[in-house]
């Protein structure tokens, strides 16, 4: 074995607990926020939390892939990171899957800026409420990334943007976008209005405003709500709102899935 590189023999060492139940959704949203951790998946997603300035853990991958990943472990052993190497039958018993991307890292998770910072020279921002599919969260984060969004906003009950599965489907852009969870909302639209953001909600409600009409003339600063996957946007929030905003449909299809809809919006309403 390479220098600083230890072989783990049982799924309950203790030594690799940051891995234990990686499928197990309640466990992890409680114990990752509490640890202060968060789990990358893939060399080339390590690669880029690594990029952005997030510090490794540790490392655990299979024997398969130290040649591949040499570069990787060589690294780590030079930063004093540990590296933990398992044969995939015990790796699957640890995290509750199959490990077939190569390696993943614990990494330490970020301290989160105050929105207000944020969103001061932002242009286009996108605002979470309540999205609970780790799936769209992680493609509205690629979407905001390839789309110009200069900032990311969460609402308190939304999914978490760094849970393992929303960081491989944003394909490591989670790491690209600035982002930030806020604390008190509705409440905190104000805080965007005051800032000088024309705040529009995405919704299928009456009186909404078509797309079209206003990509034609979007305004300087915009913050585009989207909501839950189910019930779409609370009514609070779209009564607090200063516009509604829909995206006109054909074909008897009243709606996009959100993640789809957010892609279409920023896209329509991108900086040009």
């Amino acid at each position: 074995m390479p220098d600083g590189v230890t072989v783990v023999d049982t799924a309950g060492d203790e030594r690799v607990r940051d891995y234990f139940g990686l499928t197990d959704v309640a466990l992890r949203r409680v114990l990752e926020p509490r640890e202060g951790l968060f789990i990358a998946e893939s060399a080339k997603v390590i690669a880029r939390a690594l990029a952005a300035g997030h510090r490794m853990r540790s490392l655990l991958l299979a024997p398969r892939w130290l040649d591949d990943l040499g570069d990787l472990v060589a690294a780590c052993a030079a930063e004093g990171v540990p590296v933990y190497v398992a044969a995939p039958e015990v790796i699957e018993r640890m995290t509750g899957f199959h490990l077939h991307r190569g390696a993943l890292a614990a990494m330490h998770r970020p301290s989160l800026p105050a929105a207000a910072e944020m969103v001061r020279d932002a242009r286009r921002v996108v605002i979470l409420e309540d999205i609970v599919d780790h799936t769209n969260v992680g493609a509205l984060f690629r979407s905001a990334a390839a789309l110009g969004a200069d900032a990311v906003l969460v609402t308190p009950r939304c999914a978490d943007p760094l849970y393992r599965r929303s960081i491989r489907v944003s394909m490591g852009t989670v790491f690209q976008v600035p982002w930030t969870r806020l604390e008190h909302w509705p409440g905190d639209i104000e805080l965007l209005r005051e800032q000088g953001f024309v705040v529009a909600a995405c919704t299928l409600g009456p009186g909404a405003v078509d797309l079209d009409d206003l990509a034609d003339r979007p305004p300087e600063r915009l913050a585009l709500l989207l909501g839950s996957e189910g019930d779409g946007l609370s009514a609070r929030t779209e009564a607090a709102a200063d516009l509604a905003l829909a995206i006109p449909m054909s074909g008897d299809v009243d709606s996009l899935n959100v993640a789809a809809a957010g892609a279409v919006m920023l896209w329509a309403l991108r900086v040009r």
